[in-house]
């Protein structure tokens, strides 16, 4: 680099949950995933609206750009075709030994050219390719503002890794630094694995493996536990899969990740419009299990490897919430921290954070420690009504945040949109869908005509942090909704809906400095009912993003079972 960088932006760009990420002088002006933007969900595209919209709140221009740091090093990927002589010489892996490096050696040119397009749009900026599970390292560690901790990333791909152990430390000038002191590489890959098994049930892969781990809680692991103990099996330094069951990756969808021998000893693959049978739900509680085990295996490694007595976690599997869960029950570390984007998207922060840690970059960075609202306000002042006639609009009388609690104590399911957009794939309460807990059928409805999505799904609860301990036993707080938690008596009382088939739930601890608006409404909701608990679902129906803009949220009212919206003070019913 030509001098400390004074303007940097992070991108995750052209795979799947396109984002960017901008830092001024070390401060954070933003973050944001282009499909809160765009509507496009998990959109692989150049984030241009992102990227648009951070430069005009900094107040900068693309030539102001120092360095444009990217989410992938693209010379990484061709370290995997040094081992196709390995793979052509195993019987369980031959037939695929040429595609596979057929397929890195085409995504490591793509991405050269990637690369290059990018100094083409910033032409005063130099490029800066980030490993991949460095920026997982660096966002998550970052974001725990601790001065040290164990770090461990655990995702499908990047470049050739899949998994990895390091050691997070700040350094005398408070510059982050993560050690890697173990890798995995693939095949080994539990998000692959994971991601398989989705495919295999007739969900989308990188989608819908959240609906698989809503499921696994009805099944009995004890049919396939057999299976997946072969099919993932630990090793001292972690874990390897059964290329028979799991053939070896190919970097094409042509071919398939379950093999015809696991279908004969599990079930033959689902079609999405078929029933789902007991025996996927025995499959899903099965990879659930194993996953816990794994994930629970990894924690213990890193735990000896750092000595460290907290953990951050980063990459897509860090989103499995029951894993987090067990992480934390084990009692291996004081606090375990999982940051609000620990998928792809957040790594668009995390090689913002690495190319101002490698050019010595200009100012201390700030604006990240435990911060989620990090994308687009709208002040709601110019909205127009006009392209939605079915919709009126009502004065709000009083307190905004007391006439939202006495709305949903009386039943009413409220999308809210207020403030800046929530980074991750969770609504932590500023585009979210509210409603009480103790309504009869509340999940019901919710889930048949409002959400419109599979009638096993779980919604989240939402508590105050000073009442967390009365209905859950996580033991910490759970600011980003990233961690499944036992329930006390009083919530298997009072609050049935909350409480997951497991007996679990995957809550969001709300503070007063976190949240002022909605810790008001919990407050308020509880005078009015004795609970400081509200079921929390994102602004959004099944197979569409997050609600990032104004128009988004009032389709989502328009063509949903929402009963109203409280957009930026204004409450807006069909």
């Amino acid at each position: 680099m030509r001098r400390p960088p004074s303007v940097v932006l992070g991108l995750c760009a052209f795979t799947h949950d396109s984002a960017a990420a901008l830092l001024v002088d070390g401060k954070l002006v933003g973050f944001v995933e282009e499909e809160r933007l765009s509507g496009v969900k998990h959109t692989k595209a150049y984030p241009e609206l992102a990227v648009a919209w951070l430069l005009h709140e900094a107040g900068l221009v693309a030539a102001d750009v120092d360095v444009v740091a990217y989410n992938f090093q693209a010379l990484r990927y061709f370290a995997a075709l040094a081992e196709t002589p390995r793979w052509a010489l195993s019987p369980a892996t031959r037939s695929r030994a040429l595609p596979r490096a057929a397929g890195f050696a085409k995504v490591g040119l793509r991405s050269v050219r990637r690369l290059r397009s990018l100094g083409h749009r910033f032409p005063q900026a130099d490029v800066h390719p980030v490993l991949h599970h460095r920026a997982h390292q660096l966002t998550a560690f970052t974001a725990s503002g601790w001065e040290d901790a164990a770090v461990l990333v655990v995702d499908s791909l990047g470049e050739t890794q899949t998994t990895t152990i390091g050691l997070g430390r700040l350094s005398p000038d408070s510059r982050p630094n993560v050690t890697t002191l173990q890798s995995l590489r693939d095949p080994a890959s539990l998000g692959y694995a994971y991601g398989a098994v989705t495919e295999h049930l007739g969900w989308r892969r990188g989608d819908e493996e959240g609906t698989v781990m809503a499921l696994a809680a009805l099944g009995d692991p004890s049919r396939f536990r057999d299976l997946f103990a072969q099919a993932i099996r630990t090793t001292d330094a972690g874990f390897v899969l059964d290329p028979t069951l799991f053939p070896l990756r190919v970097l094409s969808s042509e071919y398939a990740r379950t093999s015809p021998r696991f279908a004969t000893l599990s079930c033959l693959p689902r079609l999405a419009d078929e029933s789902v049978e007991a025996v996927h739900q025995d499959l899903a509680a099965a990879l659930q299990e194993r996953t816990d085990e794994v994930m629970l295996h990894l924690a213990r490694r890193a735990r000896a490897l750092t000595g460290s007595r907290r953990l951050c976690l980063g990459g897509g599997v860090a989103t499995n919430c029951v894993s987090v869960g067990r992480i934390i029950d084990a009692g291996l570390f004081d606090e375990v921290f999982v940051p609000p984007a620990p998928g792809d998207a957040g790594t668009a922060l995390g090689a913002a954070i690495a190319a101002h840690v490698d050019g010595g970059g200009i100012g201390p960075l700030s604006g990240i420690t435990d911060e989620c609202y990090l994308g687009p306000r709208y002040s709601g002042s110019d909205l127009d009504l006009n392209p939605w006639p079915q919709l009126r609009e009502h004065k709000i009388p009083g307190d905004p945040a007391q006439f939202l609690a006495e709305q949903l104590a009386e039943g009413v399911i409220v999308g809210l949109f207020r403030g800046r957009v929530e980074a991750g794939p969770r609504a932590l309460g500023n585009r979210s869908i509210l409603a009480s807990p103790l309504l009869p059928g509340v999940v019901e409805r919710l889930n048949a005509t409002v959400k419109f999505r599979e009638p096993f799904r779980p919604f989240a609860p939402m508590v105050t942090a000073e009442r967390a301990g009365e209905f859950f036993t996580l033991g910490q707080q759970a600011p980003f909704m990233s961690m499944a938690s036992g329930v006390t008596e009083a919530a298997r009382q009072r609050l049935p809906a909350i409480v997951h088939a497991n007996g679990t739930a995957r809550l969001q601890t709300v503070s007063s400095a976190q949240n002022p608006f909605m810790h008001d409404v919990l407050e308020a909701f509880a005078r009015r009912t004795g609970v400081p608990v509200l079921i929390n679902t994102s602004l959004n129906v099944k197979g569409r993003p997050m609600c990032g803009t104004p128009a988004m949220a009032l389709d989502c009212l328009a063509n949903s079972g929402l009963d109203a919206l409280l957009l930026e003070g204004r409450w807006i019913t069909t």
